[in-house]
């Protein structure tokens, strides 16, 4: 077994390897940019070297570096991660020379299935049913119109070395092929050094289901299930679980069988994922295979039992698959949320700064159920706008989907996260959605779901008084603190101290608090002032904490809090309030105060998020009509497209391509 491996990657990756390499009693090595001097996978590691500046290009895409870096410290193997060089045959073969060990298939394999192109031709060869489309080279955004016309719409685009949603585009038309096929190309250059697209037929109310496969360098390959990977946006995987709601058993074996005879036709020998588009009545076509390590692998490895890099380090020592596939069990379900750093009230823009606050739900496993986060940064970190905007992968498992998906959001509610923007809200949402409940998903759920964007959801009047409660008692325990601070004689409250009115928005719920033995008992009132129901609130929380976890009547809750004048924003379930707390009088004269109206911006294009401008698409003084483009932002390796809102002039233009804007820098201004 190796003494010291390497890992050639960043992030939440990094760390996770480095946990089992730990566990395995290996030494580790990390290598780092300019921008993750002070990371957390490079902490973690026994070892660290600088390998470059901060552009993906300059530091993690080199293997020289990597190379030279193993050279430096005696690492005698490398894990590649997922993306950056895990997937280019030209690595391990740069390794093999230098005499180190690739933790991952051969260059075979990769070469023969980690190009999108090639391998759709190699299973083709091996009568793998395929998705129709064009394989071969396109010239130009002609010759791909030209191509989809034959096809037929839909059709997607997307990059031969892609992954990760980048360099991908769904078309429905001539004029949307033209456009997504320079912004996949664009894309594509930009996060894989390879800009080569192909086009293929896209399937209407798809699902997206993979089969994870494991091999060894004897001959042996496996499967280890399947997991679903429906819920995306903009083709990036949001929300996955294992297994899937849609497989019977049946399918899942044939979906497997499929999987290992195209990993045993290439010789695979490690862990890899073979992804498949499926129809509602179980139909299925190959799309590609990963020859890496997933990001969602640790929905597989709860419901296995099995640490998948741990068995791509076996592998790649040269030991044979401990087990068969008859010793393949599935047991449970798992459910894993990717936390990103974006804004999912602004169209999901990408979010960067410092994390001031980064408190995660604990890991723990209690009563059946399992708690998993993955993560690669820390409080007080940054989120680079260099790199991918994933903050944490965050795995929960129970016995049943049903409770897999409870564990979930209660995880989720207890998660805290300031000083950027992040997407917990949405998933907090997503978990209460009753078509996602259900299981009846696709790759369009999303979109289909939330057509006009995700915004803020009015409370249901039960989740109303349940926040409503634990505003009240949070004043509560604050005003205590503040008599016991300003002196008052005895602590002494003031009169009707007990009575409140809780304003979320235009409603006013009024309650009494009171205190009880381990915690409070609030009631609601009617209109009439007449008591209506009561509940009992237990909590530890204390003014300053981001999460107020507690028992609302014998149920165990996690609420996010944020102070704010005269009350406090609490979010819960997916819904975020501005609970203002007063007393009776309070709220009279609240109810008589005008409301602060905000200034608009409509002659203005301003930056949705910080980025670097690539192109600006008008001049000044060119007339504008609405949804025509006006300039390309990328972020975090994608690119957005800023549209025109109504028709206009342009007046002004005050940015230019390769400038970085921070959010709402203003980019240009309509007459």
């Amino acid at each position: 077994m190796f003494k010291k491996i390497l890992i050639a990657n960043r992030g939440e990756i990094a760390c996770r390897v480095i946990k089992t390499a730990r566990k395995m009693g290996i030494r580790t090595v990390a290598v780092f940019s300019d921008a993750d001097k002070d990371a957390l996978h490079v902490a973690m590691a026994d070892e660290a070297v600088p390998i470059g500046a901060a552009p993906a290009a300059q530091s993690y895409l080199l293997a020289d570096k990597i190379i030279e870096a193993c050279r430096q410290t005696g690492a005698e193997a490398v894990h590649p991660g997922y993306g950056f060089l895990s997937e280019r045959a030209s690595f391990p073969e740069a390794l093999a020379a230098a005499g180190i060990v690739f933790i991952g298939p051969n260059p075979g394999a990769i070469e023969a299935m980690g190009d999108k192109i090639e391998s759709k031709k190699a299973a083709a060869a091996a009568s793998v049913s395929t998705v129709p489309g064009h394989l071969g080279v396109i010239e130009d955004a002609d010759h791909a119109a030209k191509i989809a016309d034959e096809i037929g719409y839909p059709v997607m685009i997307k990059a031969s070395a892609g992954g990760g949603g980048k360099g991908m585009r769904i078309a429905y038309s001539r004029d949307e092929v033209k456009d997504g096929f320079d912004r996949a190309r664009s894309e594509a250059k930009s996060s894989f050094g390879d800009d080569r697209v192909f086009v293929e037929k896209f399937i209407v109310d798809p699902r997206h289901i993979e089969i994870q496969v494991l091999g060894d360098k004897h001959g042996n390959v496996i499967y280890l299930g399947e997991r679903e990977c429906s819920i995306q946006r903009r083709n990036q995987k949001v929300v996955e679980e294992a297994p899937s709601p849609l497989l019977d058993e049946a399918t899942r074996r044939l979906m497997g069988e499929q999987a290992v005879a195209l990993a045993k036709a290439v010789n695979y020998d490690s862990a890899g994922t073979v992804e498949f588009v499926a129809g509602q009545d179980r139909s299925f076509y190959f799309l590609e295979m990963n020859t890496r390590l997933q990001v969602e692998h640790p929905v597989t490895e709860l419901v296995t039992g099995i640490d998948l890099v741990e068995q791509m380090i076996r592998v790649a020592a040269g030991e044979k698959l401990a087990m068969t596939q008859a010793d393949v069990k599935l047991n449970g379900w798992a459910v894993e949320s990717r936390v990103y750093a974006e804004d999912p009230y602004r169209n999901f823009l990408p979010s960067i700064g410092r994390l001031s606050r980064y408190r995660p739900p604990a890991e723990a496993v209690k009563d059946g159920v399992t708690v998993r986060n993955d993560t690669g940064v820390y409080e007080g970190g940054e989120i680079s706008l260099y790199y991918d905007p994933m903050i944490a992968k965050l795995i929960t498992h129970a016995p049943t989907r049903e409770q897999a998906i409870e564990a979930q959001a209660d995880a989720l509610d207890a998660f805290a996260i300031d000083g950027i923007q992040h997407n917990i809200p949405f998933l907090s949402a997503l978990m209460a959605h009753p078509r996602w409940r259900e299981g009846r998903l696709s790759t369009g759920f999303i979109a289909e779901e939330y057509k006009d964007g995700f915004h803020a959801t009015a409370p249901s009047p039960v989740l109303a008084r349940r926040l409503a409660a634990v505003a009240a008692v949070i004043d509560n325990v604050g005003n205590a603190r503040k008599r016991a601070i300003s002196g008052q004689i005895a602590g002494r409250p003031v009169m009707f101290e007990h009575q409140r009115m809780v304003r979320l928005g235009e409603l006013a719920i009024p309650c009494e608090v009171d205190r009880a033995a381990g915690g409070f008992i609030v009631t609601f009132l009617g209109a009439d002032g007449k008591p209506q129901d009561t509940h009992e609130l237990r909590s530890g929380w204390q003014p300053g904490e981001p999460v107020w976890n507690g028992v609302f009547d014998d149920e165990a809750i996690s609420v996010q809090v944020r102070p704010r004048l005269n009350g406090v924003s609490l979010a819960h379930r997916g819904v975020a309030v501005d609970a203002l707390v007063y007393t009776h009088r309070e709220a009279e004269l609240a109810a008589l105060m005008p409301v602060k109206l905000e200034a608009g911006s409509g002659k203005q294009l301003l930056c949705p998020m910080p980025g670097l401008v690539v192109s600006i698409a008008v001049a000044e003084g060119q007339e504008v009509k609405a949804g025509e483009a006006l300039a390309v932002v990328e972020a975090m390796k994608m690119e957005n497209v800023l549209r025109a809102e109504r028709d206009a002039t342009v007046a002004r233009i005050l940015a230019k391509a390769g400038d970085s804007l921070a959010v709402d820098a203003v980019i240009l201004e309509f007459a």
